[in-house]
């Protein structure tokens, strides 16, 4: 195992079409850390928002065996966020790469 300690802690990254299958398997829930506004505008489906400017990794929600995915407009604030993750020692490691915009980019539903 891995621990996040020291600079360039691992983050797992999966593609859009991976967590579409995904989502639409029940197996991952998805914890959007863009502002308010920005998710209004649109999200991925099902997607739980907690922005990064209030983030806390204690306020996770109990994913009940799914795995917790972080993402956000582009990939770097999820990254941040799950930075919070590994100094909190929560077990979150994992966000979509290219964030929201490669999801939409894929033509993969949005939820408004």
């Amino acid at each position: 195992m891995v621990f996040g300690f020291g600079k360039g802690a691992a983050h797992k990254e999966i593609t859009p079409g991976e967590l579409a299958a995904m989502v639409e398997a029940g197996t991952a829930l998805v914890v959007d850390v863009r502002e308010v506004d920005e998710f209004a505008a649109g999200h991925i489906p099902g997607a739980i928002n907690m922005p990064l400017s209030t983030f806390q990794p204690s306020q996770l929600p109990d994913p009940q065996g799914r795995t917790l995915v972080l993402n956000c407009l582009g990939g770097k604030r999820s990254g941040m966020a799950l930075d919070k993750c590994s100094t909190a020692r929560t077990a979150v490691d994992t966000h979509l790469a290219g964030g929201f915009g490669a999801w939409a980019a894929a033509g993969l539903p949005v939820a408004r």
